[in-house]
């Protein structure tokens, strides 16, 4: 398939939510795997290190603005004592240099103490939150960017019916996600009691589900399983479940995750990703104006990113498809690569080549995968035409998808090797 982006419109000047379009995120996953293990990247990265020189780094390229995560684990080691000690490192970094932060209080870890379902779980974040809350607002100059629940929708799936993360559950997907929906309405309020004008992101995948088989009922199928990508932004804003105590003015901002398998074929199972050259294959342009659309707030890639040799060519991709969707009108206010420095993988602990900075050396140096740079430097110049008004002439290009189309097989290969490396491991109790 090739991409032709040839639109000439102008895009009307508005006033951004964020210092930058492009921004860093900061691995910061803190789950327990099934061998017992609990992931902690912001430490094995030792971004909690280096904060001050990473942010820095991110300025020299242009990022202002990052994601990052505040670790719950250890700020209530001890239940209901909360010790922002991990925290303040980057919260200091971050007014130091001038960066502003989205803050991520719930990337996929708690304290051990917690039962996930148990109403004590939706008690204790709610005061963590508040807790978070409180501190930010002091130690910040400006409000507070706050991500209560990072991907409810994948992590119910994931952890309540997938059993591939913690706590490794069969049929209670739907459970799992009223629960985290709850908690993270139950966080707003306390959140905005200690600052109304704290800006609240929620931020989930986008999916493409269709029929792989043209077979009417799988068909409808995939159509239902690709709907239910709205869920939990449904269910915050009130439209669903108004029982859980959801309101529109907590779908605040919506965050996108996007990675190059999130389209797939119902039947599932090996093979069944669609990549870029399918004919199914959806431009993420129309999948961000029908999120518009349903919602009309204010929207942000969260997340994207890709391993080894293809990342420039995937930022261009993306890049081309977020312009496509400003210049017809979709607000898009910014772009997060993610994550924006290498890490050891999960489950093997294999150097993952997927950031713009590699492992930090014991003086904080990282260094620059320049191919990508180079990349982020001509999508900071696109993008800043784009927004200011201007017509789009650089953007007449195209380029070939098979390197992403090869990308896509490799990372369904790792994704089903790491599926069956899972499977083989017993959940440790």
């Amino acid at each position: 398939m090739v991409v032709d982006n040839a639109a000439d419109k102008a895009v009307a000047p508005t006033t951004p939510l964020f210092r930058s379009f492009f921004m860093g995120g900061f691995e910061c996953s803190t789950h327990r795997l099934a061998s017992g293990k609990r992931l902690d990247l912001v430490r094995t990265t030792r971004h909690d290190e280096f904060a001050l020189s990473d942010y820095r780094l991110l300025q020299e390229v242009g990022m202002r603005t990052v994601r990052e995560g505040l670790r719950w684990h250890l700020i209530e080691a001890v239940p209901r004592r909360f010790d922002f000690s991990s925290a303040l490192p980057m919260v200091q970094a971050a007014r130091a240099t001038g960066t502003q932060v989205i803050w991520d209080l719930w990337h996929y870890g708690w304290p051990d103490d917690i039962d996930i379902f148990s109403a004590a779980f939706i008690r204790r974040f709610m005061a963590y939150a508040r807790a978070a809350a409180t501190l930010l607002s002091e130690e910040l100059e400006d409000v507070p960017f706050i991500s209560p629940i990072n991907e409810i929708s994948f992590f119910s799936w994931a952890g309540g019916d997938g059993a591939a993360f913690n706590p490794f559950a069969r049929n209670r997907g739907g459970e799992l996600k009223r629960q985290l929906v709850r908690a993270s309405v139950e966080a707003i309020y306390a959140m905005r009691e200690v600052n109304p004008a704290i800006r609240i992101c929620q931020i989930d995948p986008i999916i493409n589900v269709t029929s792989g088989t043209g077979r009417t009922q799988d068909g409808l199928t995939a159509e239902q399983y690709r709907q239910t990508q709205f869920t939990a932004w449904d269910m915050i804003a009130g439209r669903t479940a108004p029982e859980l105590g959801g309101e529109d003015s907590f779908l605040d901002i919506i965050g996108v995750n996007y990675y190059i398998h999130n389209q797939w074929a119902h039947p599932g199972g090996h093979g069944s990703m669609l990549v870029p050259s399918d004919p199914r294959y959806r431009h993420v342009r129309d999948m961000l104006a029908e999120l518009y659309a349903r919602y009309r707030k204010p929207i942000f890639i969260a997340e994207t990113g890709i391993e080894d040799e293809t990342r420039p060519i995937w930022l261009r991709y993306i890049s081309n498809e977020v312009v496509g969707a400003m210049i017809s009108g979709v607000p898009i206010e910014g772009l997060c690569l993610y994550p924006i420095l290498n890490h050891p993988g999960w489950d093997d602990d294999r150097h993952c080549y997927n950031g713009l900075f590699d492992y930090a050396d014991d003086a904080g140096r990282r260094e620059i995968f320049r191919p990508l740079a180079e990349e982020l430097a001509r999508q900071h110049e696109i993008v800043a035409s784009v927004r200011s008004g201007g017509r789009d002439q650089t953007r007449r290009f195209e380029f070939n998808t098979s390197e992403l189309d090869w990308a896509a097989h490799v990372m369904e290969k790792r994704t089903e090797d790491s599926r069956v490396a899972h499977d083989n491991v017993q959940p440790s109790r």
